[in-house]
This record gives C-alpha cells, structure tokens and sequence, in this order.
C-alpha cells in the first residue's frame, strides 16, 4: 500500500523507522514547518524531517493542514497514517482516505496530549499501544490493533522510544490485515474514556507534602520534558533523576549527608542523582552537593 505519513517527533521518527524497515511503500510526509532554534534562532527542522530527507522521501512542511487540501488530494497515496503530529486534522482530510494513528496508551484510556506522561505520572505498571482509525472526535476512533506494554519504573524518554518500536510493529500488522480484507474495527466504549491534559513548567514543581513514590512518578514523567525542580537558598535546582531512599529524613528537609543529596517527603525520602544546577550545568547529585554544602540539613521551598 501507499502511505501518506504525518508526524512531527523522536516517536513519529521511529515509527516511521519501523513502516520502511517493514517495506512499505511511504510516498510522503507531513511535518511540521522548520522552527528557529538554539542562540542563533536557526531555522531546524523537525526529526523526522532529517530522517526521510535521509531515505529520499518526499518531504511537504505544512503549519495547518486544512490550508493544504488541495495539494494533499493530488498526492497518490491508500492510507495516512499520524503519529506524534501535533494537528488536529479536518473532517476534509479525513474523507480523502483512511487514515489510521499511533497513539501511546490502551484507549480508551488517556486520550489527548500527555498518555505516556500521565501514565508514568499515575503509577501505572501496564501501558500500551492503540492503532485507531482517525475521527474528529479526539482519540475516540474504533481500534484496529492494541498491545500491552510493561512502564514500571521507566523514564519518559526510553518509554517513548519502546512504545514508537511497538507502535511501529503493530502500524505493520494493521497495515497488512487491511490490505488484505482481514482487518476488524472495534468500537471504544467511551464510558470508559478518561483524558490527559498538557503539562507545563509549573507541573514540574516538586511538593514534599507528597510521597516519595509520588515525587519519583512525576520526575520520571515530567523531569526530561516540561522539568521538574526544587528550591533551596533562593537556588531553583533542575531534577532529571532521582531514586528512593531508605534512610530516614526529615520531610522538606536535605538531609545531612555529604555523599547523597536526599531530601525527606511526607513518607519515604528521595536522593537526587542527576540534576541541572543554576548555572545550567548538568551534573550529578553527590557533585552539586559537594559544591554547595551550605544546603545540608537545610529545608526545601519552592
């Protein structure tokens, strides 16, 4: 089958990734325009943009879609398939033809922006991946393919890149049962639907009225996107990684401990092992401590 791929991010590259491995016949993507980034404002394009550039692949940058119909028509393609894109795509486009996603979660549960970060966030064990048919309705699609896949204890980055390879596997098998007439749409019980919001720097804030397991799930979810940080002595400490600690501290407090930077939380304690100081360099716990001793035994505020 000719494939029209739509997608803008490190998932959407990967999944892409898996379609050619796989030997589909890709005809073009849609990503998103080039936006300026770094000191200079350089115009960079999106991942997946450098990826297909690579493989030769016909490559339309488009900031809305619905202003493109007509260029989209006159491209021959059987399928579209939307991974990561970041659109909300218009009941036009969807008339053209069908066109299936990739989504990071086991709909109906948490559909919308942040599925893998809410999960993580939430505590859950078991996430998944959907392949669903495009409606305008958001995630509500009937489902044509879903696996299970194990995120206990996992950070966002290497959660999202496992789930873009099961993604990319599943978009395969879902692909194939089309094309051949075996494919069996299933209707989500919305009943059941919950949904995720998108997360912003203030989310990262880290309060130590909560768990310690608490504190961990939103470093794991949030830490190497939106940020997580914590504040002491007028310094905002960035918070990339962190494990739970099984000594005893004071909740709110640092503890006195000139190896392990360990702070207490309403139960249990959390030691951090990778943060970004102020100045924006990226070290470890034990070695921001070990310049900033003056913190010890002192409390967190923020």
């Amino acid at each position: 089958m000719k494939i029209l791929f739509l997608g803008s991010s490190k998932f959407s590259k990967i999944v892409l990734e898996k379609l050619l491995e796989g030997g589909q016949n890709v005809v073009a993507l849609i990503t998103q325009p080039d936006s300026p980034s770094g000191r200079g404002y350089k115009l960079k394009p999106t991942i997946v943009k450098e990826y297909a550039l690579s493989k030769n692949l016909e490559v339309l940058c488009y900031d809305k879609v619905k202003n493109h119909l007509e260029e989209i028509k006159k491209l021959d393609y059987d399928i579209a398939v939307v991974a990561s894109f970041s659109q909300i795509l218009p009941q036009e486009f969807l008339d053209i033809k069908l066109t299936l996603n990739v989504h990071p979660s086991l709909l109906p549960k948490y559909r919308g922006a942040s599925p893998i970060q809410s999960a993580i966030l939430n505590g859950d064990r078991v996430s998944g991946v959907t392949i669903m048919k495009v409606v305008r309705q958001l995630d509500s699609g009937d489902i044509v393919a879903q696996d299970k896949i194990d995120i206990e204890g996992q950070y966002y980055s290497e959660l999202e890149e496992k789930m873009a390879a099961l993604g990319g596997e599943l978009l395969l098998k879902a692909i194939s049962q089309i094309e051949n007439g075996k494919a069996e749409f299933v209707a989500q019980d919305n009943d059941k639907a919950t949904y995720t919001k998108k997360f912003t720097s203030e989310d990262g804030k880290l309060d130590f009225n909560k768990s310690a397991c608490s504190l961990l799930n939103k470093i794991r979810a949030l830490g190497e996107t939106v940020g997580c940080f914590l504040c002491v002595q007028d310094m905002k400490i960035k918070i990339l990684k962190a494990a739970l600690y099984t000594g005893q501290v004071s909740q709110g407090m640092i503890a006195s401990d000139k190896k392990h930077f360990v702070v207490g939380c309403k139960e249990g304690a959390i030691e951090i092992m990778l943060c970004v100081a102020p100045s924006g360099k990226r070290m470890t716990g034990s070695d921001f401590l070990n310049g900033h001793r003056e913190i010890l035994n002192k409390e967190v505020k923020c």
